[in-house]
């Protein structure tokens, strides 16, 4: 069963409502190594998203996705809304001009999303980003993929390996962004980009489930 455009507007409206759920979760993770905004930051961004999916409606996901990368780049502060935005552009240039994603196209659009990120913040596994959630998801994902799983299968272990890597990062050093500026007083805590992007990995998966 592919994910459809219907689908893709219903895991933006069902993540907007989880990020709104987790603003202050997210910004209690963001205060000891960041600026304390990432919460709000993200429920602020996705807000705007719901506010202009109207204006995509009946388009294909690409499109879809691309409106949400521009969005987030317009409205997230710090560096989450450049970061996030070309994650989302990138999966849109992935996914254009298609309505209907298969298990292909599902790994596609991470791989792409997570190039995007890796390119924009220069962030490398190891250094406690969102890209020590997004590089185990992908490589589960590539790995369902292989074995034959289906798309709801490949989703899950994609979430699931996201998970695993956010709370992975909490012994890291951080070596990149605001945290990076605390040293070793930066281990010991969950990266707030890291469980963002688990939330969203999550969030799509059980849209999909």
């Amino acid at each position: 069963m592919p994910i459809t455009t219907e689908d893709t507007v219903r895991w933006l409206n069902q993540l907007a409502q989880v990020l709104h759920e987790n603003r202050d979760y997210l910004t209690q993770l963001d205060s000891p190594i960041g600026d304390a905004d990432h919460g709000i930051n993200m429920d602020r961004g996705f807000k705007a998203v719901i506010d202009k999916l109207p204006t995509v409606a009946g388009t294909d996901i690409g499109s879809i996705l691309k409106t949400v990368g521009t969005t987030l780049v317009s409205t997230v502060g710090g560096a989450s809304g450049p970061l996030y935005g070309t994650a989302f552009l990138r999966a849109g240039m992935a996914t254009s001009g298609k309505h209907e994603l298969y298990e292909a196209d599902y790994v596609g659009m991470l791989e792409a999303a997570l190039e995007g990120i890796k390119a924009r913040g220069k962030a490398q596994p190891g250094e406690k980003t969102m890209v020590d959630a997004l590089t185990p998801a992908l490589a589960a994902a590539k790995e369902a993929q292989a074995q034959g799983l289906d798309l709801p299968q490949i989703m899950r272990r994609a979430s699931d390996a996201a998970e695993a890597g956010m709370k992975a990062t909490i012994p890291l050093l951080a070596t990149k962004g605001r945290a990076s500026y605390l040293g070793e007083r930066s281990i010991g805590h969950q990266d707030p980009g890291a469980t963002s992007s688990w939330l969203i990995l999550k969030t799509f998966a059980d849209t999909m489930g």
